[in-house]
């Protein structure tokens, strides 16, 4: 434990007033106030939960001593605190495709379903209170969980469900918005006038849009916004949980409507069977991606340009942690798909390392950028033809480049060689001749030797793609 926590701790939820969350010394603990005690207790207690704990769908956490921690507010000792399992990797909204965003709301409702004949609410529904194990959601927030005032019929956090759930899914869904440049500018989510725009005449009156948008917009013309909430208690309990549960059911047949389609095409989804690789190739690859891990034998693993996780899959089965990028939506969707149904230990996130993941929040600290959380992060770091579409679609200097993979890996780099003779290095090369004149093979691997040692190649005579295996200078 450090010296002084207090300092070497940060406050993960500084707006939560019920308590505060550290992460220090590789420990994730939870301090909490008076007013937060009851629902931790609930938390952490709940038959209700039980099944959820258990599985591992609410993120695990064992009571601590109070006193050993008070460091952390400044030596005033707090009501209660709990350690918390940490997540392998974190990821935020804004970096999930919409499967992934459709499985954390489906996790929510059934939270909030759950809790209903045990009396218990859940008062907070919005993405940011869900991360990933692989490709399960997590519930995280432990204070979340409340005791429902008994006749009580309203689920007060459906308003905030809506807007940060299941319109960011019907906009996409139904106008193709990006919801990860949506969720990276507008984390409280959208408004039912801004859909309605968004859709054409006939889409603004089909089951769902009509309750979900069209109304809402059409009434919020007319509101005058002096109204004030005043909870509304019916006598009999029975009737309200009657009520809740109906609620939760709508909200459950609305987002199967916003469900992301299956199948889905974009400019990458067919690369690996279409343009990228005939069967002797991508077979050669496989064998030498494999012959690397066996070598590296690595426990995390990062797939940079993971298409729909095939290389991603292969390094899961053999016993890595790997989280998955790709710029494309559509194919980080499938990957996850295709990880979900496999069990595999895989966490998949839309993200371009030529422009990653910002710090954003108050003082660009509340989430950490891409690269700070990948820092120095993985054993093993695969970039299999990627780098030259980073080089010339984005300008990125191969230099640049492999300083980037040397800062992510603490060991290795599994990465593909790409001549400026190659047809896919000419089809977005575009005629620019006069570029990368002076790139070729010799060339890549000096570079590759400022940060690495070449400890393994495979390049067929005349062949237009070498695959190497690099491990740390002074690893």
């Amino acid at each position: 434990m450090a010296s002084n926590p207090s300092q070497s701790a940060r406050n993960l939820s500084l707006r939560d007033p019920a308590g505060e969350l550290h992460l220090f010394d590789g420990r994730l603990v939870r301090l909490v106030r008076d007013e937060g005690v009851s629902n931790l207790d609930i938390f952490l207690d709940s038959d209700a939960l039980g099944p959820f704990r258990e599985n591992g769908a609410l993120i695990g956490g064992r009571r601590i001593d109070p006193s050993t921690v008070s460091a952390l507010c400044g030596g005033e000792q707090p009501a209660a605190a709990v350690e918390h399992d940490l997540i392998p990797f974190v990821s935020y909204p804004y970096e999930w495709p919409a499967e992934m965003l459709f499985a954390a709301a489906k996790l929510t409702l059934n939270l909030a379903e759950a809790g209903i004949d045990e009396g218990i609410g859940l008062k907070d529904a919005k993405p940011d209170n869900v991360m990933f194990r692989g490709p399960a959601p997590v519930f995280i927030d432990a204070l979340s969980f409340e005791n429902r005032t008994p006749g009580d019929p309203i689920w007060r956090a459906e308003a905030q469900f809506i807007r940060t759930f299941l319109l960011p899914l019907l906009a996409h869904r139904e106008a193709g918005l990006s919801l990860n440049e949506l969720l990276l500018n507008r984390g409280d989510g959208l408004e039912p006038e801004e859909v309605y725009r968004l859709l054409g005449p006939w889409r603004r009156l089909a089951p769902g849009n009509l309750g979900l948008v069209t109304l809402p917009a059409k009434l919020n013309r007319f509101a005058d916004g002096s109204g004030i909430y005043r909870q509304r208690v019916l006598p009999s309990d029975e009737k309200a949980r009657y009520i809740l549960g109906g609620t939760l059911a709508r909200l459950n047949r609305n987002l199967r409507r916003v469900a992301p389609k299956a199948g889905r095409s974009s400019g990458w989804s067919d690369y690996m069977a279409t343009t990228s690789y005939s069967e002797a190739n991508l077979a050669q690859k496989e064998t030498f991606v494999t012959a690397a891990l066996n070598e590296v034998r690595p426990q995390t693993a990062l797939d940079v340009g993971c298409n729909t996780g095939h290389f991603s899959r292969i390094l899961a089965k053999g016993g890595a942690s790997v989280v998955a990028v790709d710029l494309d939506p559509v194919v980080a969707g499938e990957a996850w798909r295709q990880a979900k149904s496999e069990s595999l230990d895989i966490l998949t996130l839309v993200q371009n390392l030529s422009r990653p993941s910002p710090g954003t929040g108050w003082r660009n600290q509340e989430r950490v950028s891409f690269l700070s959380r990948a820092q120095k992060r993985f054993d093993a770091v695969v970039m299999l033809a990627v780098a030259h579409h980073m080089m010339v679609s984005d300008g990125i200097p191969l230099s640049e480049i492999l300083a980037l993979a040397a800062e992510m890996t603490k060991d290795a780099v599994i990465i593909e060689f790409v001549a400026r003779e190659d047809a896919q290095f000419q089809r977005i090369l575009r005629g620019r001749d006069d570029l990368y004149g002076d790139y070729d093979r010799d060339a890549f691997e000096i570079a590759c030797r400022e940060c690495f040692e070449i400890q393994r190649r495979e390049a067929p005579d005349g062949a237009t793609r070498a695959l190497y295996l690099l491990r740390l200078k002074g690893g």
